[in-house]
């Protein structure tokens, strides 16, 4: 638990600036370039403070001051309270793009190609590293036919602008992590994912009426709950 505690601790303040910096960047809508500099004084942005404003022109850029911050040390100590250290380091490799991914996809409804694919490419290269260690090359190929299955179950709605591209390459990636603890896991980690994203839309619905708001359709991100239901199906193990 101290290590959790510390290690969280340690990411919240090394890691998130970094991590800020690049949802800032990747946060734009569809067909836009990359941000790279800040639209108001054209200053380079790399790393970004926990108040999500420029450090030149103190424009807000972001997130909310110390949402990204919180929420990369709750990934990093949900990882390192894994029971097993090679389930640490798989939660810890999924943490870094996974955040990111979040918080572009509620902000613009998009996960980047760029950071979908190092998160599953990731994944993939520590999987064989860790079976082929551990004496259990066999756990790959379920690992695959799970990843496979996910990006499938992703990749109809994508054909009909249901979905985004890049839900059916974070599907895949995050398919392969739970195919190393069985085909139980992996239904259960996409049925929590499921059912947490329509807890989300009933509750926006519920809030709608409530303020005497119109409920129009409901635009949800899946990246988030993805990434939520595979985290908490691992930690389930």
């Amino acid at each position: 638990m101290i290590v959790a505690v510390l290690g969280a601790v340690l990411a919240g303040v090394l890691v998130a600036p970094a991590l800020r910096g690049l949802v800032v960047r990747y946060a734009v809508p569809e067909g836009e370039p990359w941000r790279t500099r800040c639209p108001a004084c054209d200053r380079e942005l790399r790393g970004l403070p926990p108040t999500g404003r420029c450090p030149g022109c103190r424009e807000r850029l972001g997130p909310g001051a110390g949402q990204v911050e919180a929420v990369t040390a709750l990934a990093v100590a949900a990882a390192l309270s894994a029971a097993h250290p090679a389930d640490a380091v798989l939660l810890l490799w999924a943490a870094g793009p996974g955040v990111v991914l979040g918080f572009t996809d509620a902000r613009v409804r998009r996960l980047p190609y760029a950071l979908s694919w190092t998160l599953a490419a990731g994944l993939a290269l520590l999987l064989v590293v860790l079976e082929l260690a551990g004496g259990s090359p066999g756990v790959l190929l379920r690992c695959l036919l799970v990843a496979l299955t996910a990006a499938a179950l992703f990749e109809l709605p994508a054909w009909f602008g249901l979905m985004g591209p890049g839900d059916t390459v974070l599907a895949l990636g995050l398919g392969a992590l739970l195919g190393r603890y069985g085909w139980s896991a992996a239904f259960g980690g996409l049925f929590a994912a499921a059912v947490l994203a329509g807890l989300w839309s009933v509750g926006l619905a519920v809030a709608a009426v409530l303020r005497r708001r119109p409920v129009r359709g409901l635009d949800l991100p899946m990246g988030p709950f993805l990434l939520l239901g595979a985290t908490a199906a691992v930690l389930a193990q």
